[in-house]
């Protein structure tokens, strides 16, 4: 048998197993064990033998690449370089490649409309992850329909015919609010733009702790940005003074802008107004005061978005699933 011309199958049947097995051996594909994985590319390597990966993926009619479509909503200024898309995205790219499949990232600025076509018919993907619901779901809809295989980083208690997966929004929000009120604050501040999804069921929750506790609800409805925070905490300042001593902030980017407007005004932070943010991001642990948050835990959630879709590819049927979050208790908050 001459070496230079060796086919998948030859392999395949010299080590006495599938050729599927030995392709995904040779993409390294975890779903094979490792040991496999070994002897495979071992024997492939004493062969002379590589696999045309190109070739491979015309035959299977298969990209391995799966798009993962930011979702911005057209009057905001959040951008890719929030802190917490960023940290989601890093994650899960990670969880791609560990099943051996590559990013697509993109925006729903720079995609167009027929996310189907652009991404699906056109074989630039096989798949699509979204991040983030926003406040309108046409376009992710209108894919769910036309049957691309997808999942969403978003609420996933929101009614849809599309598999969603991430925190239980309102409990954060509860949480959150339980938290600033059992530290002693009466009149809190919730920060943030209740018209998306996620932040809806945030907005919620804090309705129903502060309706409990028969305060007197406050919202500042702003855009989901740190600039946005701190120009709404100023403007709220000027026209009212200090009329709150606690806040319930969206994200901790929204905390921080909030944090920033208070501190420049000399208002002690958490003597003044307790603060409690959503996300945990690294800068939460490092700012002065430290920030206390509701973790949400995107690394579990990443493998799940992963999983979710690669059971889809199979013709699988998935459904929406919640991860566990948690409330980090740091200065912002301690009184």
């Amino acid at each position: 048998m001459n070496d230079r011309k060796l086919k998948l199958a030859d392999l395949a049947k010299l080590a006495g197993v599938s050729t599927s097995t030995v392709s995904r051996a040779l993409n390294d594909n975890p779903l094979i064990k490792q040991e496999t994985r070994d002897k495979l590319q071992q024997l492939a390597k004493k062969h002379n033998f590589s696999l045309n990966t190109a070739a491979s993926r015309l035959r299977t009619q298969k990209t391995n690449v799966v798009a993962v479509i930011i979702n911005l909503d057209g009057d905001t200024e959040q951008s890719i370089n929030d802190p917490f898309l960023l940290k989601i995205v890093g994650e899960i790219n990670l969880a791609l490649n560990k099943f051996g499949l590559e990013l697509l990232l993109s925006n729903s600025f720079m995609a167009s409309d027929d996310w189907a076509n652009y991404f699906i018919n056109s074989r630039r993907a096989d798949g699509i992850i979204v991040v983030g619901q926003g406040k309108s779901q046409a376009n992710i809809e209108a894919a769910a329909n036309a049957g691309v295989p997808l999942v969403v980083w978003g609420d996933p208690k929101t009614p849809s015919s599309y598999p969603i997966v991430g925190s239980d929004n309102y409990l954060g929000g509860r949480i959150a609010t339980e938290h600033l009120l059992s530290n002693g604050a009466k009149n809190i501040l919730f920060l943030g733009d209740p018209g998306h999804a996620e932040i809806s069921e945030r907005h919620r929750g804090y309705l129903d702790a502060i309706n409990e506790a028969k305060a007197t609800p406050h919202v500042v409805s702003i855009d989901i940005t740190s600039s946005a925070a701190y120009k709404g905490i100023n403007q709220l300042l000027v026209e009212k003074g200090l009329c709150f001593d606690g806040i319930m902030a969206c994200s901790d980017m929204v905390a921080f802008g909030a944090m920033k407007a208070l501190k420049e005004r000399y208002i002690s932070i958490p003597n003044d107004v307790a603060l409690v943010g959503f996300d945990d991001i690294a800068m939460a642990d490092i700012s002065h005061p430290s920030l206390s948050s509701i973790k949400q835990n995107t690394q579990r959630a990443s493998v799940i978005l992963v999983e979710k879709l690669l059971a889809q590819l199979a013709g699988q049927s998935v459904e929406s699933q919640v991860v566990e979050i948690e409330l980090v208790n740091r200065q912002s908050s301690q009184r």
